[in-house]
This record gives C-alpha cells, sequence and structure tokens, in this order.
C-alpha cells in the first residue's frame, strides 16, 4: 500500500539540496499546494530560495515553516547507502534531511492535502514558509521573508516549525522557545617582540589571562522558570607567528553567549566591556547576534499541540527551550505564538540520518489534528 508521506520524503531526499541550493525541492512543494487553492508567492533574496504559500483570508493564521537545505554529507564511503538515495530499512527511512527535516515537511504538505480535502472551506487561513537558508548563514532565508511579511502587515497568530525536537519517540519533547546567541569576536593587542627580551615587548596572552579567567567564572544570571542559566563558551583562541621566539603581538578569542530572558544582549555587551576595562586592557571588540531568546507560553498553539501529541501517542509531552538556534527566532518576531514539533533528532547532521517511517505517518495525522484544532 502506498504511503503518500513516504513517497514525498523520498522525493525530497533524492535531491541534493546542500545549504542554499534548493534543487528543486520547493518545486516539487508547490506543485502540491498549488492544486489545493494556495496562493504561491517565490521570495528569493540572493541565492535562497524562499517560498510563501497561503489558503483562505478569513480568521486566524497557522502557517508550518520548515527548510528544504541540508547539511553537507561528509565522507560518503561511511554511509551504507548513498545519502541522495533514501532506503527503507527495517522500518527507517534513510538520507541526508531524512529527519532534519525534509521528512517533517512531506508530512506537513500531506496533512495540508488531507485537511483541504475535508475540509475546503475552513474557517482559518493556512500557510506555508519554507526557505533553503537555514543550515548555513540564515541570513537570505526566514529573516528576510518575515522583514517582507511585516512591512506589508501580514499576520500571523501560529507557527509550528518542523524541526526535530523528539528525543527518543515522537512527541515526547516540542520546543516552545530557544535561547539567544551572541558571539564576541575580541583581539588583545600588545606589542610584538624577542622572547629573551619581554622588557621591550607586551605579551597579550600574559595581559589578558586574569580576564580570560573571570571571563570563565562569571555567573551572567539565574535563568528562570523557562530557561536555564546564560552560557558563555570560547570557542577560539589564537595568537603568535608560529615561532618559538617571537612574542605575539595581538591575541584573538572568539566567544559565544547562549543566553536567555534573564538578561540582555546590551548587558552582555556592557559587562564584557567593563571586565575588558577592570583589567586595562587595548582591545577591539565585535559582536554579532544571531538570535534572541523567544519564548511561548500558555495558549492555543500549546494546548492543541499537547493535545494532537496525547491523541495519537498517550503521552503527556515536555516543553523545552534547549539546544540551538532556529527560524523559530525569526518568525516569533511578528508576533506569533510558536512552537517547535517533529521527528526524533539522535541522528540529525550525522552519517547515515534517519526517522522512523511509521512516525512520519503519525507526525503528519499530528499536523493534521492541530490544523483541525486552530483554523476549522
Amino acid at each position: 500500500m502506498s504511503c503518500p508521506v513516504l513517497e514525498l520524503a523520498q522525493q525530497l531526499i533524492s535531491r541534493p539540496s546542500i545549504s542554499p541550493d534548493d534543487q528543486g525541492c520547493q518545486q516539487l512543494i508547490i506543485d502540491r499546494l498549488t492544486p489545493l487553492g494556495f496562493t504561491i508567492e517565490k521570495m528569493p533574496f540572493g541565492e535562497t530560495d524562499n517560498l510563501w504559500a497561503c489558503r483562505g483570508g478569513e480568521g486566524e493564521t497557522l502557517a508550518f515553516a520548515g527548510h528544504t537545505d541540508v547539511v553537507p554529507t561528509g565522507d560518503i564511503a561511511m554511509w551504507d547507502t548513498h545519502p541522495f538515495e533514501p532506503s527503507l530499512r527495517d522500518g527507517m527511512l534513510y538520507g541526508r534531511g531524512a529527519a532534519d527535516m525534509k521528512g517533517s515537511i512531506a508530512a506537513m504538505i500531506v496533512a495540508a492535502e488531507r485537511f483541504v480535502h475535508a475540509y475546503p472551506e475552513h474557517r482559518g487561513r493556512l500557510a506555508f514558509l519554507i526557505t533553503s537558508d537555514e543550515e548555513a548563514k540564515a541570513a537570505d532565508g526566514t529573516v528576510k521573508v518575515v522583514e517582507s511579511l511585516m512591512s506589508r502587515g501580514e499576520r500571523l497568530d501560529y507557527c509550528l516549525v518542523g524541526e526535530p525536537s523528539s528525543q527518543t519517540q515522537l512527541g515526547d519533547m516540542v520546543k516552545n522557545g530557544r535561547r539567544g546567541s551572541i558571539t564576541a569576536n575580541l583581539t588583545i593587542h600588545g606589542v610584538q617582540g624577542h622572547v629573551a627580551y619581554p622588557h621591550l615587548a607586551e605579551n597579550p596572552i600574559h595581559r589578558a589571562a586574569p580576564f580570560i579567567q573571570e571571563l570563565v567564572d562569571t555567573v551572567w544570571d539565574e535563568g528562570n522558570e523557562f530557561f536555564p542559566a546564560t552560557t558563555m563558551q570560547i570557542a577560539n583562541i589564537h595568537a603568535g607567528t608560529g615561532s618559538n621566539n617571537v612574542i605575539p603581538g595581538d591575541l584573538f578569542i572568539q566567544f559565544n553567549f547562549r543566553f536567555s530572558t534573564a538578561i540582555t544582549d546590551e548587558e552582555i555587551r556592557l559587562r564584557t566591556k567593563s571586565l575588558l576595562d577592570k583589567y586595562q586592557l587595548h582591545y577591539s571588540l565585535d559582536w554579532s547576534l544571531s538570535g534572541q531568546p523567544f519564548i511561548t507560553g500558555q495558549g492555543k498553539l500549546l494546548d492543541s499541540v499537547r493535545y494532537a501529541i496525547k491523541h495519537y501517542t498517550n503521552l503527556e509531552t515536555v516543553l523545552s527551550t534547549s539546544g540551538g538556534t532556529s527560524d523559530g527566532r525569526f518568525i516569533a518576531q511578528m508576533g506569533a505564538q510558536v512552537v517547535e514539533l517533529g521527528p526524533v533528532n539522535a541522528t540529525i547532521h550525522k552519517v547515515n540520518e534517519c526517522v522512523n517511517a511509521a512516525d512520519l505517518q503519525q507526525l503528519s495525522r499530528i499536523y493534521q489534528r492541530i490544523m483541525e484544532q486552530l483554523i476549522l
């Protein structure tokens, strides 16, 4: 017996859409949504393909969001089967993007097909926001679409993002928020010289050592009911010419904060500057903010998600804000309630990425039930 969700997932996986190259995935989606009466709007920016599709004009808007791009495969020889030749083995669907997140997209589209066929005159508006730039720079994807939608006054009430949120079984966890992320690119300036004549130089490593230790030891906040405490991690550190007889002139340190709503990015910047000034360091500092924290508290979307998961899996789902960033951070700027719900994430970005085939069919039913709860 054919399975529309698995068939579409395999069609998507077979396209090597390494970010940001969509490789025709969105055209597959357009071909499925157009006969359902969706208004299709292609929104390309730079090398990124984006799609905004909506159906209906009255009532509240529920959008399903996802990305067609995938991360590189790594060494193909390490895969049991070719990553872009989807394979069903022992109830698992293998291929790059199976879990992150072409499987979810297939489940969304098939859920929409069933929903529209069953309720062609549904009350609310159903939409899809699809990008091919989530796994790489995320500069020309959802963020640009959201900017365009907001500039013309588009309304978005609820958004279900298909990121693989489940931990060990489908529906055991959803993400109702994410931490913010800000990166510091810091250069401590010294004076280069000969190691035998340190009095004629200034070693930026020695000067920065107390600052680095206090940076590591600092408690930035205690978190709150939704988020764990903010964390700071040094990601890169570099100095020197490669020679053992040269005191370096500069020390480069890159560190990242994953921060909660208990602190602002401005507070992080000011407290970091205060530390640098405390140790009287000569420095250059550039910041890169990749996302603000967001949270979706109690409301109709969470209620619907919990109900649908309970109905099909008998699980009481756990709410979490753990993990990295997602495109939900951009969508939340529209004032929408945002929840991430997708398959088990155990193999994402790995060799032999896979997803339980039965889970994708179940996920599609869960997505349809959420549609029925919110816009029917």
